[in-house]
């Protein structure tokens, strides 16, 4: 009975443990200015050319900042926030957006503003692989979409 009693004690230890490095690793994540350039799907992938994007003076669209509660950011090109939460196992939700209504007169690669909100809004999971960070996201449709983003220069 001991011996059952402490193996599953250390897998609790071990579970606890794990979430708190997962969470301490987005902690890296937070307070930093993000900038998306791709989005891959099942159907297609969009690749964001940030200095074409910036020779047009567009570069500050679809952006992404966490603090400890919240996103915001620009899309293209509304200001836009909204509350997140993170669970275990790198699980991430985000709420509903708010932000403003400006008409987008320009959708660059031919990304949409409403589609970022969408797939945004549908996070499932995020992931650190390097400098990038990857949001996973599900749309209620199944389809599928990974947001990748670099930190902003």
């Amino acid at each position: 009975m001991k011996v059952c009693t402490k193996t599953i004690l250390l897998l609790a230890l071990v579970s606890v443990m794990a979430a708190c490095a997962s969470l301490q690793k987005f902690d890296g994540a937070k307070n930093r200015d993000w900038s998306l350039v791709e989005v891959r799907t099942g159907q297609q992938n969009i690749t964001i050319d940030r200095s074409r994007q910036a020779e047009d003076r567009f570069g500050e669209i679809f952006t992404l900042h966490f603090d400890e509660e919240r996103i915001s950011g620009v899309g293209a090109p509304n200001r836009y926030f909204a509350p997140y939460t993170l669970a275990d196992r790198q699980g991430m939700s985000i709420g509903v957006i708010a932000g403003t209504m400006m008409a987008s007169l320009f959708e660059p690669e031919n990304l949409k503003e409403h589609e970022y909100f969408a797939w945004l809004q549908n996070v499932e999971r995020w992931n650190i692989a390097g400098e990038k960070l990857e949001l996973h996201s599900k749309k209620e449709d199944g389809s599928q979409a990974v947001l990748i983003f670099i930190p902003a220069e």
